[in-house]
């Protein structure tokens, strides 16, 4: 059987289960209904149907529907936003975040109704389901986005910022990715409670027109039909916005990866070449907060290649994050190129899984680099079945391929790479130290590799943390 056949069968199987979920309630509410013996006190399914065959045709039901909607629908979409922007200032300020706790976990605790009672007090029983919306939906949305940035990994980012990516770029190929999977799982329960808040607030006030009015009035007058007719209403509508609401916010995630990736105009196609840069470090401790790493005195005159070849732990990497300005050194002065100024490939990798690697790439260029130059670019490192798949799928020493065409593509005037070879065999070792001679362009090179041939295949200056000199 062929994976689409099983796919398709696995599908039915679970369409037919929820089918057969469904009928066993409804018998169940059938039996219940003939055991009670009583139209009026339980309707049965079928007179249900019946009733809602007759509404659904009419005018009148359209326009109740639509009333409800409309106002549930603005509560929603302003509570997601404020919560979405507030959750992000709340994260990058502390202080703010001190200030909204107390009333975000007011909101998040106290009983709808008494919020529903209070509004309708202020500002009338028109604009109360909205407001109802809102202040039920707001605390989830608003926890959910502290709670997604709060375990974010912060790697990607940091490289974007060092190679000068603009934030709204970073913030649509990273922090969007790792917010999205917490938006969605909260919203599958928001959706649920902006209905019930709002149908509920509707109840209490009953605003002409709104669906919440047709079930208080029909239990009033004593019309259990129309009362589970509308109800069923309710949940089929609750249902919609929920699946329509999380399609488009899943479809966002593509979106969004496009839309971060900036594109190559015309007159811009020149890849342009950056003035080598020099890099600095006077009498400096790195360490991490407060206690010592290493210590460095390391002058890379502009244009130089150096490869700093101490063991493992000995603190290169420390190095290359305060080189990157990731990390202030504990004492000495520091001397590097500006913001965007850097191009930087970590020991760990930082990509965009979902991106293709030419994405990837194309994310880091500023616009200065063009699809097909890109496209050329990993020609050289990868296989072509590579290119168009993204870097999830892609091997360890693919993805590090990636990475580093990514550093030497991007515009730095100087290039600094930590273990950029780890993962590579032999042979792709020795085409990937040809690849970056190929595409330095003079620019300023620092490397931190333990690899002994290093030195020798990058035609570099070999230094180590203390006292490095790097020749031009």
């Amino acid at each position: 059987m062929s994976a689409e056949n099983n796919k398709a069968s696995v599908t039915l199987r679970d369409a037919l289960r929820r089918a057969g979920a469904v009928a066993f309630w409804l018998l169940v509410w059938q039996l219940a209904s003939m055991a009670v013996g009583s139209e009026l006190l339980l309707a049965g399914p079928a007179a249900v149907l019946v009733r809602l065959a007759q509404l659904v045709p009419t005018a009148a039901f359209w326009s109740t529907a639509g009333f409800s909607l409309a106002r549930i629908a603005a509560g929603f979409a302003a509570a997601f936003m404020l919560g979405l922007l507030l959750g992000l200032a709340a994260h990058r300020w502390h202080a703010l975040a001190e200030l909204l706790a107390p009333a975000v976990s007011f909101l998040k605790s106290v009983p709808i109704v008494c919020v529903i009672v209070l509004l309708l007090m202020w500002v009338g029983s028109v604009r109360v389901s909205a407001i109802a919306v809102f202040l039920a939906v707001f605390p989830a949305i608003y926890f959910s986005v502290l709670e997604g940035r709060s375990v974010a990994d912060p790697g990607l980012g940091e490289l974007l910022r060092v190679m000068g990516v603009p934030g709204w770029r970073r913030f649509l190929a990273d922090t969007w990715q790792q917010l999205l999977p917490y938006l969605v799982a909260t919203c599958r329960n928001a959706c649920g409670m902006a209905w019930k808040a709002g149908v509920a607030a509707e109840l209490i006030g009953s605003p002409r027109g709104s669906m919440g009015e047709r079930i208080y009035q029909a239990k009033l007058l004593l019309e259990t039909g129309d009362l589970f007719a509308w109800t069923i209403v309710v949940v089929a509508l609750s249902w919609v916005c929920e699946k329509a609401f999380l399609a488009l916010l899943r479809a966002t995630a593509d979106w969004a990866l496009a839309a971060s990736v900036p594109r190559a105009a015309a007159a811009q196609r020149r890849q342009p070449v950056p003035a080598p840069a020099g890099i600095l470090l006077d009498d400096v401790t790195l360490g991490y907060d407060g206690a010592p790493v290493a210590t460095c005195n390391l002058v890379l005159a502009a244009g130089s290649r150096t490869v700093l070849a101490d063991p493992s732990g000995a603190g290169k990497t420390t190095l290359v994050r305060t080189v990157c300005g990731l990390l202030a050194p504990l004492s000495g002065r520091v001397q590097v190129p500006g913001a965007g100024a850097l191009s930087v490939q970590f020991q760990d990798a930082r990509l965009v899984e979902a991106m293709t690697a030419e994405q990837n790439v194309l994310l880091c260029s500023a616009g200065a680099l063009s699809e097909d130059k890109a496209h050329a670019l990993l020609e050289e490192l990868l296989p072509k079945d590579a290119l168009g798949r993204p870097v999830s799928e892609l091997s360890g020493g693919q993805r590090r391929r990636v990475e580093l065409a990514r550093a030497l593509a991007h515009s730095g005037a100087a290039v600094v790479l930590d273990e950029p070879f780890a993962s590579l065999d032999a042979d792709s070792h020795q085409a990937a130290a040809a690849f970056v001679l190929r595409h330095l362009g003079g620019r300023t090179l620092l490397v931190a590799s333990h690899a002994p041939g290093d030195v020798e295949l990058l035609r570099a200056t070999p230094a180590r943390l203390g006292d490095a000199r790097g020749e031009g």
